[in-house]
């Protein structure tokens, strides 16, 4: 499946019961472009038996290191439920946080368990916004030049995803550019593919907080939207003044199937 560009290999773990270990070890087989299927990442469907939501997805990085949270990846994971026979608005545990999906004919949309800031960071002279989106991101403004630029883009993201401010765990890294006050570009080197992507799901929402705070905006609820190389994502949130404070946070956009088959392990 892809949701704007963002591509996953998908499978239902209730018939296949693979083990947390084997999960991990597989991500990066099926996700090798050249020997496997390709992808950037893969997703487990699961039972909750904890039964603190319907679902469970279980996500991992071509790497196969784990995510806090991935916006598309989730989207499709709530297109592929609802073939399985869920119906089109269920609950879905990743890690210890607990989403709701709504699935409709032209878009997904994921409602988050976050309220997050935007927090100011200093490396080497510039200044980026680091926003928390249930998984780690920071964000910078570029011009229009230097978001086309690629290679560059490359560089930058590599050297920022492995700073030492960052670590153990790393960060991602997303450049944006504002076309107004509610719209805005976006390229993100993702950790754990070591790549920019064609989209990236919490990457977009901490970069819609971020252009909100660059411009001062006012107290309120809005509706974003950012454009990446795969297509168009639509970011909701409610910001509040008195304490800076970003809550009611929705991530839309497609999900699309784009095939389906039989791995041998």
């Amino acid at each position: 499946m892809e949701g704007a560009g963002n591509d996953f290999v998908l499978f239902d773990n209730r018939s296949a019961q693979l083990s947390p270990q084997e999960i991990k070890e597989l991500a990066p087989v099926l996700s090798d472009r050249k020997f496997g299927i390709g992808s950037d990442g893969i997703i487990a469907l699961e039972y909750d038996e904890t039964q603190q939501a319907d679902l469970v997805m279980i996500y991992k990085n071509p790497d196969g290191s784990d995510a806090g949270m991935c916006g598309n990846g989730a989207r499709c994971f709530a297109a592929f439920a609802t073939t399985l026979g869920s119906p089109e608005s269920f609950t879905f545990r990743v890690h210890e946080k607990v989403y709701s999906a709504t699935v409709n004919s032209k878009s997904v949309i994921i409602n988050f368990p976050l309220e997050t800031d935007v927090q100011k960071v200093d490396i080497e002279d510039k200044t980026y916004l680091d926003v928390y989106t249930n998984t780690e991101h920071i964000v910078c403004s570029v011009s229009p030049k230097t978001l086309s630029n690629e290679s560059e883009l490359m560089k930058r993201g590599q050297k920022l995803r492995n700073h030492e401010k960052f670590k153990p765990a790393g960060t991602n890294v997303n450049f944006i550019r504002g076309v107004d006050r509610n719209q805005l570009q976006l390229q993100t080197y993702e950790r754990g593919v070591e790549n920019l992507t064609l989209a990236c799901g919490t990457g977009a929402i901490a970069s819609a907080l971020a252009w909100h705070y660059l411009q001062n905006s006012p107290h309120g609820v809005f509706t974003y939207t950012v454009s990446v190389k795969g297509g168009s994502l639509t970011v909701h949130f409610t910001f509040d003044e008195s304490d800076k404070m970003y809550s009611n946070i929705k991530l839309e956009g497609p999900a699309t199937f784009v095939f389906e088959g039989t791995y041998y392990l």
